[in-house]
């Protein structure tokens, strides 16, 4: 498989319609891809890749979601006319935007569909048609490229049913190609496998291809392969689902939704080895991989197209700039382009209408960035002034926020701006906080982390990959989970100071106790990945979703006590924001759809729907 944007661009415009992942000059040389028939699929290692090409294609393309994962999280403020806003007021149900607040397939069918019952189904049954067919077939392929073919598979398939299980519990694992017409209503009608078992299920087929050692360590830029499935990213899930799974909100007596019929919301029990399990997955990679995998030394370039592939990337999504209106997909036309630039960053720059303005960190978020000298700014020592805030702040705060009086400077400007949110009647801004009438931000607060610098904001032009999980989680996942089985040990404070240190912060001081590095850790990943569609699953599975989703957030209103003329004091004010916001305790879990239920009356609803 050719690197589809070092190699094949323009044949990519000429097949589009056959495959988003693949550019092999053989595909030209054989049958025509676009007419392939159950037999020609299968007659060629070329031909069968296509197939599984396609399966790539439907991985979900997250840049185009205007309303990402941070919308329904305490640190982003979006407007009140995104599905956010109604699920934001505990408007949830089996039969509210089809059972699936997160999908929102109105701007792009494949950029939300990782939360939808259907979608992931799809996906799945395609996994398991392409091994079917290459295990019928397998005459026409070597051994070698069978095996890697297969992991690959189902690695995809574990990817995309855990998507489904980070937002339902525990969901059918089908791994055969069910037939209405042949198969009985007892192998159609699946149940839900409980949340013990399809967490097994998922370990134990990325263990295995692990321990295949089928797949590549990594790839890297330029590597033909880019894009495909790795042994890293098979590590990285697998411990990922263990620090999910072992977090209070599962692992406990009682789960996060507060019942537990047959099983599906949690374990029913608590077992300090689910965190040591986390753990250990996560130095196996550290110690495994460790020579392939690192961080990379500057935060604010990782995403650049440019440095794809560097050594801190573990899983992403290929993207191609100026790519638009993909037809391969089973859920309608998508885009291989990111117009992600489009919905965050200052509305206007250099007085010019460029976002939407979707993307507002909160105050609260805000708040959570240090100083420079690492320490937290409620502090007393820390040197923070709340009248002077942007002041001396840890080096994440420049590179992610967009702050009143903010340089703000991108590749494709003509001149640099300032970006002002205050208000201002001498000198009026058009980015002056607007608190939610249009789409100028609500909180006084931009982002610009994983804006493409290169390219104008407006289309689908960036070229930028959707990264899913990069070398910081392996760090901070160990951390959590070694400071839950065994204590803030030696390792746990390397793995964390690894992360400060890249961004200049001090080490973290010595002698916390558990619950003192656990805090520590919580703000370390709130801030490391804020924005990156973290947050959400993080405060369900810490079980703080009904503390802090509950409670209104503020923005920061800046006003000159002299305001005719300026010549007085600029003061800084929290205000609150004055949105609803509730969370109960059934929206944990989110719902079955309603449809599913109709159609299958083997499977449950989860609690309080």
């Amino acid at each position: 498989m050719l690197n589809i944007k070092k190699s094949c661009r323009s044949l990519l415009i000429g097949l589009i319609c056959v495959s988003a992942f693949s550019c092999k000059k053989d595909f030209l040389e054989n049958t025509d891809k676009t007419r392939l028939t159950d037999e020609t699929q299968w007659a060629s290692e070329g031909n069968a890749d296509i197939y599984l090409n396609d399966i790539y294609g439907s991985l979900c393309n997250k840049w185009n979601d205007p309303e990402n994962l941070d919308n329904f999280t305490d640190d982003n403020d979006a407007g009140f006319y995104w599905p956010s806003w109604s699920w934001r007021q505990g408007i949830v149900g089996p039969s509210v935007e089809e059972g699936m607040p997160m999908d929102n397939r109105g701007f792009d069918p494949n950029a939300t569909t990782y939360a939808s019952w259907d979608a992931v189904y799809t996906k799945a049954r395609r996994c398991n048609l392409f091994i079917e067919k290459l295990r019928e077939h397998a005459d026409n392929f070597s051994p070698e490229w069978m095996d890697q073919r297969i992991d690959e598979a189902r690695f995809l398939r574990a990817f995309f049913y855990t998507d489904l299980w980070l937002h339902l519990g525990g969901i059918p694992i089908i791994t055969d190609v069910l037939d209405r017409k042949s198969d009985d209503e007892s192998k159609i009608y699946n149940k839900r496998n409980s949340f013990e078992e399809t967490v097994s299920f998922l370990t134990t087929q990325l263990d295995s291809i692990v321990n295949n050692g089928y797949l590549a360590v990594k790839y890297h830029n330029g590597d033909a392969n880019a894009g495909r499935a790795t042994l890293g990213a098979a590590l990285m899930l697998k411990g990922w689902i263990e620090l999910y799974a072992a977090s209070p909100a599962f692992n406990d007596a009682v789960p996060a939704v507060g019942s537990n019929p047959d099983g599906v919301a949690g374990y029913g029990n608590y077992e300090e080895q689910r965190w040591a399990a986390a753990a250990a997955t996560f130095k196996q990679f550290m110690d495994n991989y460790g020579g392939e995998y690192d961080l990379y030394p500057d935060i604010a370039d990782i995403w650049l197209a440019d440095n794809e592939y560097h050594q801190e990337v573990i899983w992403d999504r290929q993207v191609v700039p100026d790519i638009t209106e993909v037809s391969s997909s089973p859920f309608g036309t998508y885009n291989m382009a990111s117009a992600f630039g489009t919905y965050g960053g200052p509305v206007y720059v250099n007085g010019v209408y460029y976002t939407w303005g979707n993307y507002d960190p909160t105050q609260e978020l805000v708040d959570q960035f240090c100083m420079a000298n690492g320490k937290l700014i409620t502090d007393p020592a820390s040197g923070y002034d709340p009248q002077d805030p942007y002041v001396g702040r840890e080096q994440r705060f420049y590179d992610f926020i967009v702050y009143d009086g903010a340089h703000y400077e991108m590749d494709w400007m003509e001149h640099a701006d300032t970006i002002y949110t205050r208000i201002d009647k001498v000198n009026p801004s058009d980015n002056q906080i607007d608190f939610g009438s249009d789409d100028v931000g609500n909180t006084g607060y931009y982002f610009k982390k994983r804006l493409d610098p290169t390219v104008v904001p407006g289309g689908y032009e960036s070229g930028q990959n959707y990264i899913y999980y990069r070398y910081a989680e392996v760090l901070l996942g160990y951390a959590e989970a070694q400071n839950e089985a065994v204590g803030p040990d030696a390792s746990v404070y390397n793995a964390v100071n690894k992360i400060r240190a890249r961004s200049g912060l001090p080490d973290l001081p010595a002698g916390l106790n558990k619950d003192q590095m656990r805090a520590a850790i919580r703000r370390e990943r709130r801030i490391e990945f804020c924005f990156e569609d973290k947050r959400f699953y993080d405060l369900i599975r810490w079980k703080d979703a009904m503390n802090l989703l509950n409670k209104d957030r503020h923005g920061m209103m800046i006003t000159n006590t002299s305001p005719n003329d300026n010549s007085g004091k600029w003061v800084y004010t929290p205000v609150p924001l004055n949105h609803p916001h509730v969370f109960t305790q059934k929206m944990y879990l989110n719902p079955v759809p309603q449809s599913v239920i109709d159609q299958n009356p083997n499977i449950i609803q989860n609690p309080g729907y």
